[in-house]
């Protein structure tokens, strides 16, 4: 598999303060999208009405979280009039207010998300002041009252060759490709999980273009098998439930922060690295794990890594941060310094790996020269078997490694 180029930070040319103190900013894959989310517009149903429709709106859609594509490098955008079958003539004809009162949990309504405006398209949508071309995404899956439609819809775009790419990851894709389809699939997984109130168990609706979950307080529809259900033919009044009152009405997105972590020994002169029994052999990375409640990051850094390691580290310094929508992660790269005594390792705590050990610098340099590939992926020229291999370009813990490797932990570090 070809590796993609990753994305460009922001103003990367741009000289400030901050950029001679802490040096360029970094971005990692999945993140850098050219995509302008303008949310202030979700709930203006005129503004999605006329997004939908433009000549240059484009279509990501997905079946069961697989994006449609030509081929693992390449996504294939498909028109209004493509979609236009599955998803009517306009689902935002009526504003949000009506829509909830027009409830009906019988119905299946499409998944479709309302991703943001390319700007860099001046012949795209104008409205008010904002110009560029429109990006939803689509959840054609087959199921519910709009299963025959969805097949239909499916099985017209494999005629044309097109094909869903299956795995869990991909990450052949190009960097701004790969960011909007992390934005669409996060979602999607996200409506996909919640289709009832966490409070009272009734099904929600989506709203806000796909970016919220509301708990409607009517149905259309009999309810005798939701907890506290109402019968009868409708409009009917659903139970009461505290998400109608105050201001945590609505459902927003989950998003969990998880930290992964380049840990330098106490001279600077290695780096611990871990591995999971599954992994392919010789196969190793920086160590990870999710940030608990009541939590900071620095804290979290240092509990994940005695936990699964028994090393204990002083100073923690945030490098950089890698959206993973696998389903919702935001990975919060940090680099981290062990305290001196403090580098034994131990594995009887968290039983997570299956080894961790300490590296030096030139096998690590070695590593990110050769060694380096997607999991499972064959390394590249130059590698020796049986020698160490570590993530791609892609993934932040291979970013993580190239920055203590090239002197972030020294007299002047630089981000």
């Amino acid at each position: 598999m070809t590796i993609p180029v990753l994305p460009e930070p922001a103003f990367p040319d741009l000289e400030s303060m901050l950029s001679r103190k802490f040096g360029k900013e970094i971005a990692n894959y999945f993140s850098g999208s050219p995509l302008n989310r303008v949310s202030f517009l979700r709930t203006d149903h005129s503004f999605l009405s006329a997004a939908l429709k433009h000549p240059t709106t484009s279509f990501l859609v997905f079946n069961n979280l697989s994006p449609l594509a030509r081929d693992p490098s390449n996504l294939e955008f498909l028109s209004y009039a493509d979609v236009q079958p599955l998803i009517g003539e306009n689902p935002y004809s009526k504003s949000e207010e009506q829509l909830v009162s027009e409830y009906n949990s019988t119905v299946t309504v499409p998944q479709l998300l309302f991703l943001g405006l390319d700007e860099r398209n001046k012949q795209g949508l104008t409205f008010n002041i904002y110009t560029g071309s429109p990006y939803f995404a689509l959840d054609v899956t087959p199921k519910g009252t709009i299963q025959a439609q969805a097949e239909s819809l499916v099985q017209s775009l494999q005629v044309r060759g097109l094909k869903f790419l299956e795995g869990r990851i991909q990450a052949a894709l190009p960097a701004q490709d790969a960011a909007i389809y992390a934005q669409a699939r996060a979602l999607l997984d996200w409506n996909t999980r919640n289709p009832f109130c966490a409070q009272c168990g009734q099904p929600t609706m989506s709203i806000n273009g796909g970016m919220k979950r509301t708990c409607p307080p009517k149905d259309m529809a009999s309810l005798a098998g939701a907890i506290g259900g109402t019968v009868g033919a409708g409009p009917t009044e659903r139970p009461d439930c505290a998400t109608r009152r105050g201001i945590s009405n609505v459902c927003f997105p989950r998003t969990d922060p998880t930290v992964i972590m380049a840990v330098v020994s106490a001279d600077g002169k290695k780096v611990l690295i871990g591995r999971q029994k599954r992994w392919p052999p010789y196969w190793y990375s920086t160590l990870a794990g999710f940030v608990e409640p009541a939590e900071s990051v620095e804290e979290a850094v240092r509990r994940e890594v005695w936990e699964e390691s028994g090393v204990k580290l002083g100073r923690v310094v945030i490098h950089s941060t890698q959206p993973w929508p696998y389903p919702a992660n935001l990975m919060i790269g940090a680099i981290a310094q062990c305290i001196p005594g403090g580098e034994e390792i131990v594995l009887k705590h968290d039983p997570e790996l299956e080894d961790a050990r300490w590296a030096e610098m030139g096998e690590i340099r070695e590593a990110l020269r050769v060694g380096t590939s997607a999991l499972g992926e064959s390394a590249q020229e130059g590698y020796k078997e049986g020698n160490l291999r570590l993530p791609a370009s892609t993934a932040i813990a291979n970013q993580l490694l190239t920055a203590v490797a090239n002197g972030f932990v020294g007299e002047a570090p630089k981000i």
